[in-house]
């Protein structure tokens, strides 16, 4: 029975054994991980937010006429500057003049109707002093002669109207501006309001409309009352950074609810036509939290669960710091908060780290094998990061 006991307790005892000697080689002091680090420095950031943006004309015309008939003139180069009341365009004018000329006497015709009734008025109003015509007589001459005035005035409307219609037979240029490739050619029939026939934009100066979120309007506002030279910058689509500046020209009435958002348009100048209607470019704004600002390279920065760390050294000891981050500046990037001016931030190494983990200045690639643990064969580095 005894023998028996003694058999059973003999696995449960090699077992604690066992247990006991992983225990102690677990709780051995690692050797100190070798790192790279480098002092938190404060340095100018100069920065800028990007914004997806459109160059817009700022004043742009669909040409359209307002009287039907043939082209019998086209009067531009397609594509050139078409200075303000330039002809463009005409429409066959010999209906328009006819009906122009047909207003103008009939105009005639009503002056002297009036000229007559005035006359008859006159020669009435005489003879009933004297007796000499009923009453009657002069009312309705005084009848006629308000016709005759009112005849004058429709036929004065009917002059403006046709000479109206004739000056419609000819398109000019709104303002200056460059006109288009041209959407008829001579002797293409044209039908009131609807056939375009070209478009014509203004060029100098342009704007750039961009999408803001609701809440960057105050800044924006702020922008349009307060800004510099720097403050707008522009990217073109080719990469190359136009040399001019821009202001703030208008912000939208309100807040579009599907999207919550607002468009803004800045302005450029474009004195040498370097930005056409409709390009695709990047709008920059200066970052208000520009100037000088804690910068550490990006490599050192580690994220964990959308958040950001960064180890920091403090003698033989690594500690874990979180951090709010700006954005990149070259190969470093702007610490907003989490780091102060001096710190000894840990650029290599850090990946075999953990908050509280003994450090030593080294060659972390040299380093292999589990965290902590020095390369095979070779000497554990002296602690300590030096003074």
């Amino acid at each position: 029975m005894k023998t028996s006991n003694i058999l059973w307790l003999a696995p449960v005892v090699l077992l604690g054994w066992s247990s006991c000697h992983k225990q102690t080689k677990q709780n051995a002091v690692l050797p100190p991980t070798p790192v790279s680090v480098t002092d938190a420095k404060v340095a100018k950031a100069v920065y800028y937010d990007k914004y997806q943006g459109t160059v817009v004309a700022l004043n742009s015309v669909e040409l359209r006429s307002e009287v039907g008939g043939f082209i019998t003139g086209i009067f531009f180069k397609e594509g050139e500057i078409v200075p303000k009341g330039k002809q463009l365009y005409e429409i066959d004018r010999r209906k328009y003049m006819a009906a122009y000329q047909q207003a103008q006497a009939n105009l005639s015709s009503a002056n002297a109707n009036l000229v007559k009734a005035q006359k008859d008025v006159d020669r009435y109003n005489m003879l009933l002093k004297n007796d000499a015509i009923a009453r009657q007589t002069v009312d309705q001459a005084i009848a006629a002669y308000e016709t005759a005035k009112s005849q004058v005035a429709v036929a004065k409307a009917g002059v403006l109207s046709a000479r109206t219609d004739l000056s419609y037979s000819i398109i000019t240029a709104p303002f200056t501006g460059r006109i288009g490739i041209s959407q008829v050619k001579l002797g293409a029939q044209v039908t009131p309001g609807t056939t375009l026939l070209n478009t014509i934009s203004s060029e100098h100066p342009i704007g750039v409309d961009v999408v803001i979120n609701e809440d960057d309007i105050n800044r924006f506002y702020n922008l349009q009352k307060h800004s510099t030279d720097s403050t707008f910058r522009l990217q073109l689509s080719d990469g190359t950074e136009y040399k001019r500046s821009g202001k703030v020209l208008a912000i939208d009435r309100g807040v579009t609810s599907q999207t919550g958002t607002v468009k803004v348009r800045i302005q450029f100048p474009n004195d040498n036509d370097a930005l056409k209607d409709g390009m695709s470019c990047v709008l920059n704004v200066l970052n208000e939290d520009s100037g000088d600002r804690v910068q550490i390279p990006f490599k050192a920065i580690t994220e964990q669960m959308g958040e950001f760390f960064v180890f920091t050294a403090h003698d033989t000891i690594a500690k874990q710091n979180k951090v709010v981050i700006g954005p990149r500046v070259g190969s470093n990037i702007v610490i907003m908060s989490g780091l102060q001016q001096g710190d000894k931030v840990i650029t290599d190494g850090f990946q075999r780290l953990r908050d509280g983990g003994r450090i030593t200045l080294g060659n972390p690639a040299a380093a292999t094998g589990g965290p902590g643990s020095p390369p095979a064969g070779a000497t554990p580095p002296k602690s300590g990061l030096g003074k």
